[in-house]
């Protein structure tokens, strides 16, 4: 074959691959593998290492100084009194409920996975595509947030009530399964080495399972586990471990005239700010117990967040970042960057939000928030084309929409 033929083969090749691309079926399977590609060649070339340690705040000019604080600080916890908590009865030594139809997740699709299971239970009859398709559009997003799963319950199976807290114990996960709820959690998994991002991976990525059933005897739960199978008992040990990362946080589904019956159950947890204020003092006790324990700084920050105390929450995740976080805690968890944002930290959240970006490019919220940043230096250009890429990767994403609007730019 001459080379002239040669060329126009491969030039037809290359034109029969851009055209099935576009196919959408061909999209969704191939669009995340190419972007896994990228970002192993990128790490490869530019090893970004562990997570950056936090870049000491500059005050800016046009502000006051604000008070240093020590990154290793330990944040002043003001007392808060707490109503006592309604005596419960200990749950049954075990319960069971039936398995609903085992869905195994497409990529990156554990949360909506695991919802659509539980619905299952409720007599839903959509999948796992029916959620994602609203919530993550794009097969390459790497997260789901709970906002977004009690999102898409609210408007899209409004015969049914969703409710997620945070600083949750075994003893409430038991209590949930033995009324008759099924609960998700999120925590973290293992991934398969054949799943590998780049060369130094560590191979922790966040991940939901559904929990079903437990048996004190064996001290084990068992999980609807999107990722490795139906049915797996976790021990109650490893469960608590996994768990941590994510503030002990959990899902549950029921029907509106059930609502009662959930705030009994959920006792003082049923009230958003109480459950807050309880999970900041579990982990500001958990940092007094370990000061060793990167997740329980990294909990207690992001708790101090939701009272919008950003000073202090810098100071817990500070301390968090220097004793050491996984390489996708970014992916998933995203308290940082607003702490960093509201206490003018700029510097630090460009430099945080670009290690998250450099692990995955596939993270709206990194995207958001690099904008955010770049902005408060000036480059509203920059940041405009942060704030549209953050859109590309989840369209209709509110945040970016606002930013976009914020500074007159169009979408």
């Amino acid at each position: 074959m001459s080379k002239r033929n040669i060329v126009l083969a491969f030039g037809g090749l290359l034109v029969l691959a851009a055209l099935l691309y576009q196919i959408p079926a061909i999209n969704s399977r191939v669009a995340w593998r190419l972007e896994v590609a990228r970002t192993y060649a990128r790490n490869i070339l530019n090893p970004v290492g562990n997570v950056p340690t936090a870049i000491p705040n500059t005050p800016e000019p046009t502000l006051p100084a604000s008070p240093t604080v020590p990154p290793t600080a330990t944040p002043e916890i003001l007392p808060t009194t707490i109503p006592p908590t309604p005596t419960l009865a200990p749950p049954p030594p075990q319960a069971a409920l039936a398995s609903p139809p085992y869905e195994k997740q497409t990529p990156n699709n554990c949360g909506p996975a695991a919802l659509s299971m539980m619905l299952h239970m409720f007599g839903w009859n959509g999948s796992q595509k029916d959620i994602s398709d609203v919530i993550k559009p794009v097969t390459g997003d790497r997260n789901v947030n709970p906002e977004e799963m009690a999102y898409w319950v609210r408007n899209y199976a409004g015969w049914l009530r969703i409710e997620y807290r945070v600083g949750g114990d075994l003893a409430t996960l038991k209590r949930l399964i033995a009324a008759g709820y099924p609960v998700i959690v999120e925590g973290t998994t293992s991934l398969n080495p054949d799943d590998t991002g780049w060369p130094d991976d560590d191979l922790w990525a966040a991940h939901y399972l559904l929990l079903t059933a437990y048996d004190d005897s064996s001290q084990t739960f068992t999980a609807q586990d999107t990722y490795r199978g139906p049915d797996k008992a976790i021990p109650y040990e490893q469960l608590e471990s996994e768990w941590k990362p994510f503030n002990y946080l959990y899902l549950v589904v029921y029907l509106p005239d059930q609502e009662e019956r959930i705030k009994e159950l959920l006792a003082s947890n049923w009230d958003p700010d109480l459950n807050r204020q309880m999970a900041l003092d579990n982990a500001q006790a958990a940092t007094v117990n370990d000061p060793s324990d990167s997740f329980a700084w990294f909990n207690l920050g992001s708790n101090l967040v939701y009272f919008e105390r950003y000073e202090e929450a810098n100071a817990a995740y500070d301390k968090a970042r220097e004793l050491g976080l996984p390489q996708r805690m970014f992916r998933y968890q995203f308290g940082p960057f607003l702490a960093n944002f509201h206490a003018h930290r700029t510097e630090d959240l460009l430099a945080l939000t670009y290690y998250a970006l450099q692990r995955t490019d596939m993270s709206e919220e990194a995207w958001l928030w690099h904008g955010w940043a770049l902005y408060r230096n000036g480059d509203t250009n920059g940041a405009v084309e942060n704030w549209r890429r953050a859109l590309s990767i989840h369209p209709g994403y509110e945040d970016a929409l606002y930013a976009l609007s914020f500074v007159g730019a169009t979408p």
